[in-house]
């Protein structure tokens, strides 16, 4: 088989990055977090091709969400400042990468830091609980954990807290007032681990989170319908194709993408030229506002509700221009 050029060529559901919108994205958010300022999150997008082209941008660290994203970074030469920015117990293999690439692990208790010493991992932040129920010690824990850390000649960087649970708050006043809360918590903390890192925040959050001195942002390269309800300089650059299957005259047409295709914790995906109705395994039904423009065979791009899920059901990203097929992207970090 030729390599497609265009994508009436390729099979489908297929992943498709809107090349132009895809640049602006960058673009926006350079301007606001350029450099270092930025630690892009690789598993929105798990892919080392779009990690490298993030790195010409200025910004060569990344953090990871699993060993798996951490092994692929480093396989692609990524290496110079890699965090895996979640709890794990599974470090052996990551402390087998450490004479390859500068490594660093959260820790949030005394067996996660037990594990990374274990495994040979010599450099840590220590994550803290700031209002998201998820991973995080207590504020009144951070300080020890930093000492025994040190203790056993491990480099503790500095500390990370997500505030996650602030990503959708739409009304820009409230959400600038509950991140300064929530970060008053890990400044504390801070204060308590010392290092010279204090990492957070999101794509929701990427630009009033001005505490954190790096940013954990990932969506923001593609986007979704989910964050798109907020007000950001950001453009939805990411939809799934997929080719009209089935007409019938009481008002529906049926795509072949479904459950399969899309992640769905954030609901349906969206459609520019009508209304989803629903999605099942294999295909999701559309009511068109024009029934007759429509024929078997057409092709539909629909917008995903969230990027990360969406992504990592797939096995590349084709960037286009229009219907033209510029590239292939291989979605190589997915997996744990």
């Amino acid at each position: 088989m030729t390599d497609p050029t265009g994508i009436s060529d390729l099979r489908t559901p297929a992943l498709l990055v809107d090349q132009a919108r895809f640049e602006r994205n960058l673009a926006s958010m350079n301007e606001v977090l350029p450099g270092l300022k930025l630690r892009p999150h690789v598993k929105a997008f798990k892919s080392t091709a779009m990690a490298k082209r993030l790195e010409v941008d200025g910004h060569p660290a990344f953090c990871a969400a699993t060993p798996r994203e951490i092994e692929g970074l480093v396989a692609a030469g990524l290496t110079q400042d890699l965090l895996l920015a979640n709890e794990t117990l599974d470090t052996a293999r990551l402390g087998a990468l450490t004479d390859q690439a500068n490594i660093t692990v959260a820790i949030d208790s005394d067996e996660t830091l037990a594990a990374a010493i274990e495994a040979g991992i010599s450099k840590v932040l220590i994550d803290v609980e700031v209002g998201l129920p998820r991973c995080g010690c207590s504020l009144d824990n951070a300080g020890r954990l930093a000492d025994r850390a040190r203790a056993a000649g491990v480099e503790v960087r500095g500390v990370m807290g997500y505030e996650g649970h602030l990503m959708m708050v739409h009304d820009r006043a409230e959400k600038s007032a509950k991140v300064e809360e929530s970060m008053a918590t890990l400044l504390q903390a801070h204060e308590q681990v010392g290092g010279d890192i204090v990492s957070g925040g999101g794509t929701g959050t990427f630009d009033v989170n001005t505490w954190c001195t790096e940013i954990q942002a990932g969506s923001y390269t593609l986007m979704d319908t989910h964050y798109d309800e907020l007000d950001l300089p950001f453009e939805k650059a990411l939809s799934v194709l997929a080719t009209v299957i089935s007409v019938n005259k009481k008002g529906w047409i049926v795509a072949d993408a479904g459950l399969k295709a899309f992640g769905m914790d954030h609901g349906n995906p969206a459609w520019d030229e009508g209304e989803v109705f629903f999605c099942s395994d294999e295909h999701t039904t559309l009511a068109p506002r024009e029934l007759s423009a429509w024929s078997v065979g057409d092709r539909v791009r629909l917008w995903p509700a969230h990027v990360d899920p969406t992504a990592a059901l797939h096995e590349q990203f084709w960037i286009v221009d229009g219907d033209s097929i510029l590239d292939r992207w291989d979605i190589d970090l997915r997996g744990w």
